[in-house]
């Protein structure tokens, strides 16, 4: 068999984007806001059901530049349980991390233990809707409202996710996505920022450029944030197959649910009745009560070219430049440490096939 990587980009048919290739060489407009970049914004910004999209050339940039937009300084609240990213993030701009435990449900930030967390210096709260599980934006809002925070959501999971009938991307001052090429929809590499307003776009595409606001005019330190045309004609082509790609996705998730639900000491993450979900990763906790450890299951994969991933682990406060942060201490985060120990992410992506999924259950009933 060949081997299965946790996750694998959606890739469409060659024949189908050599046509995107030829306008770029034909057209010669290669960056700077082109055609195709042009229209990625705004069929994303339909499809996703938001007001304003801007396209960014990877999901970090598009997190740093966030930051700068609403001038984020200080602390800023935040979860271990995230791809470094989400933290390295503030650390490019000079932030204070402070991270708070996580709920053991959704693996997201518990609001309840966000107020502690607040100083006089707290500015904002970085939240991750882990993969693709809708964050309490409630709660979340309503602190934020009570102490004068911005809200950032990194949703770089999230891509699609509807949350009580609307888009998940509304909530917050600004959400950031990934389109990176592992994730549900991507561009190669790739990222984006949601904004509320056509005031704040401009600010961020001002940010995205250098700063400039025009030919001769530089309003601030910005960086070179922009998305090329190649990889704007790539989304263009993958949006046409999004919908496919999630119900193959659900398909799957579902199969998993039916091999997995009576295995002793493997927990499936829950469904709730109001999310849309994009099933972008498929993690199982390997409890007590399951005859191997998380890590020898881990191995046991691995030895059948199931390159499975312990999405997240180690936690973003076991490494060196965090965990000499107070809120860093692993007897402050004791769900996430848990979680972080047992968590799985099993192989999910439109192409894989049924016998595939029947072998990689197979191996973690232990037939």
């Amino acid at each position: 068999m060949k081997n299965i990587y946790v996750t694998q980009p959606n890739m469409p048919p060659l024949e189908e984007f050599l046509p995107y290739l030829e306008k770029i060489w034909e057209s010669k407009l290669l960056t700077n806001g082109g055609p195709f970049h042009q229209e990625l914004e705004k069929k994303l910004a339909e499809y996703l059901g938001v007001e304003h999209l801007s396209l960014f050339t990877n999901g970090t940039i598009a997190l740093v530049t966030a930051l700068q937009a609403l001038r984020i300084t200080g602390e800023v609240i935040t979860t271990p349980f995230s791809f470094v990213a989400t933290a390295h993030s503030l650390l490019w701009n000079g932030i204070k991390p402070v991270f708070v435990d996580i709920d053991s449900e959704s693996f997201n930030l518990d609001p309840d233990k966000i107020e502690a967390a607040i100083t006089p210096q707290t500015t904002a709260i970085l939240p991750v809707h882990v993969y693709g599980n809708p964050c309490d934006v409630q709660k979340i809002q309503k602190i934020a409202d009570t102490y004068g925070l911005k809200v950032i959501y990194d949703a770089a999971h999230a891509f699609g996710v509807n949350y009580k009938d609307e888009s998940l991307l509304k909530h917050g001052d600004l959400s950031i996505l990934s389109f990176h090429a592992t994730k549900v929809f991507n561009t190669f590499e790739g990222g984006a920022i949601i904004c509320p307003d056509a005031k704040m776009k401009k600010r961020i595409d001002d940010l995205k450029n250098f700063g400039f606001a025009d030919e001769v005019t530089v309003v601030a330190p910005g960086i070179n944030g922009k998305m090329n045309e190649i990889q704007a004609a790539f989304g263009l082509l993958q949006l046409k197959h999004i919908e496919e790609a999630i119900d193959r996705r659900r398909e799957i998730d579902a199969r998993y649910r039916q091999h997995l639900s009576n295995v002793p000491g493997i927990t499936c993450s829950s469904i709730e009745a109001d999310t849309k979900y994009n099933y972008s990763y498929f993690p199982i906790m390997v409890e007590e009560g399951y005859s191997l450890s998380r890590e020898e299951l881990y191995e046991k994969l691995h030895q059948h070219g199931i390159y499975a991933r312990r999405y997240f682990y180690p936690l973003i406060t076991d490494f060196p430049m965090y965990r000499g942060i107070q809120s860093a201490k692993p007897g402050n985060l004791p769900v996430a440490k848990l979680i972080a120990e047992r968590v799985l992410c099993l192989p999910i992506y439109p192409d894989l096939s049924k016998l595939e999924q029947q072998t990689i259950a197979s191996i973690v009933r232990g037939d």
